[in-house]
């Protein structure tokens, strides 16, 4: 090669690296435009998708700081399910931590019941499924489920709220008592609830509007009523003067 050539191939090499400020403003811009396009778009997808699927009617909620943790809501909710007593088959789950001290040494998972229900989302038969003449309530129909875990991993808490039957080898998730075949009681929304029922501490409650999404313990609540003032039998204490 000539020193000829060398200098001639030398501005072609270097015009690729040059960029202008205008064109990085240019290709930035666009870039960040992108970016923000992008991100902007599940956004919209999301809202979509919650017009999709309406509230469930009735919410479960607790009160783990007045939880006395005699598990009883959860043999109550295997009976009245399944017919037996099996603390891996409740719905609901109360937690100890008995490391830590009140109150958070007891912790309830209660299903949320999510407006955006992903495990009814991602199910893919169907079986994880709005039940609409139930009051939306989030439920699993046995017959359809085929065992792949998919709405117990799609779950975005943790413990995740459907629980697996290790029995059935199907998965099984609170429906507020709606498909109860051992219970005495009409369950469902307009029914009563076993744990409810069974909890000697007022620690459960169904309630109608929706509890606070952004809150992770937006479902654990105060459920105790307010407290009464002491009554005085004595009266009001008599002033010095008079009883001089």
């Amino acid at each position: 090669m000539t020193m000829a050539q060398d200098k001639k191939a030398t501005p072609e090499k270097s015009e690729k690296k040059k960029y202008s400020r205008r064109d990085f403003l240019t290709y930035g811009g666009a870039a960040v435009m992108g970016g923000a396009l992008a991100a902007y778009a599940p956004q919209k997808t999301a809202a979509k998708r919650k017009d999709k699927y309406p509230l469930s009617k009735k919410y479960l909620v607790c009160d783990s700081r007045n939880c006395a943790g005699c598990y009883g809501c959860m043999i109550a909710c295997s009976l009245v399910h399944e017919g037996q007593v099996n603390l891996s088959l409740s719905r609901i789950q109360v937690h100890r931590a008995v490391l830590k001290q009140y109150p958070s040494d007891i912790i309830i998972n209660t299903c949320r019941q999510c407006p955006e229900p992903l495990c009814v989302i991602n199910c893919p038969t169907g079986a994880c499924h709005i039940s609409e003449e139930n009051g939306n309530v989030r439920m699993v129909n046995s017959d359809e489920c085929i065992g792949c875990k998919t709405c117990i991993k799609s779950c975005p808490v943790i413990p995740h709220r459907p629980i697996w039957n290790h029995v059935t080898e199907k998965a099984i998730k609170c429906d507020l008592c709606t498909d109860t075949p051992f219970y005495n009681k009409k369950g469902g929304i307009n029914g009563s609830q076993a744990c409810v029922e069974a909890c000697v501490a007022n620690a459960l409650k169904v309630v109608t509007e929706l509890p606070d999404q952004t809150d992770i313990n937006g479902y654990d609540r105060n459920l105790q009523p307010p407290k009464k003032p002491i009554p005085n039998f004595f009266g009001a204490p008599k002033a010095k003067a008079d009883q001089e």
